[in-house]
């Protein structure tokens, strides 16, 4: 199928049969993606000793059925909302109510600053003309690999946003951040999570739309530029959700 939009007065075509997935796809075991220090997720069948049947049909049950335990923040390609950071337990279907948006993809590499790595807003500032009017930024950090897509993060001092960046971001009006790191913010920053707060604006003018997606991996293959994402999450009354950010390439022909 292709479909056609009006972007800022001018036609955009996208054809829906050559979708781009930059999801991290959730999978048991040490292959997953990890972070926060806890155990990798588990994805195992389920055994009903009561009633003496395995969900297996390898070890004779006659389905499969499994039971799932992980954490979405930090098994995966990850879609939350502001009630990350709140008392107010706010959640993302809540939140998440449209699914399309117009994004812009950059490459930023992270600027050594003492033993941190950071992205700042003046690398930001460098593509204002290319983010003004868009609905969602995608960071894609350099250099960058299929490494990312089964990295354990726990002690690693990942890059971060730093709070002036995200604030950046936010008076752009851009409502979705993207980012193929575990979190926007410094792995250890003593709870501070500025630049979470600083995204959402919370506390003063928070933005209860606005979300933040971690742990995307996006290859080189696909090129910096402004595409249609369709943004999905699973159904969870909770303050995140797996989520599979795809991308669609807009051309004006």
């Amino acid at each position: 199928m292709k479909i056609t939009l009006s972007i800022g007065g001018k036609e955009y075509h996208a054809d829906t049969n050559l979708p781009l997935d930059i999801s991290i796809a959730l999978q048991s075991g040490v292959e997953n993606p990890n972070a926060w220090y806890i155990p990798p997720p588990v994805i195992e069948a389920e055994y009903n000793e009561e009633e003496e049947w395995v969900g297996s049909v390898a070890e004779g049950g006659p389905v499969n059925f499994n039971h799932i335990s992980f954490n979405p923040h930090a098994h995966g390609t990850h879609t939350e909302c502001v009630g990350h950071i709140t008392s107010k337990k706010n959640n993302i279907l809540h939140s998440l109510t449209t699914s399309h948006f117009i994004a812009e993809l950059i490459s930023v590499a992270p600027i050594k600053v003492g033993e941190d790595r950071q992205i700042n807003k003046e690398q930001l500032e460098e593509y204002a003309d290319e983010l003004e009017g868009k609905d969602a930024i995608i960071i894609r950090t350099v250099p960058n690999s299929n490494i990312k897509k089964t990295q354990q993060y726990n002690h690693t001092n990942w890059p971060y946003l730093t709070e002036e960046a995200a604030a950046y971001i936010a008076s752009l009006d851009i409502k979705h951040l993207l980012i193929d790191l575990p979190s926007v913010d410094k792995e250890r920053d003593n709870g501070k999570l500025l630049a979470h707060k600083a995204f959402w604006k919370f506390p003063k003018n928070t933005r209860k739309q606005a979300t933040i997606t971690e742990l995307i991996y996006a290859p080189d293959q696909i090129i910096d530029g402004t595409y249609l994402l369709n943004l999905q999450i699973a159904p969870f009354v909770n303050d995140a959700s797996p989520s599979r950010p795809v991308l669609y390439a807009l051309n004006n022909k």
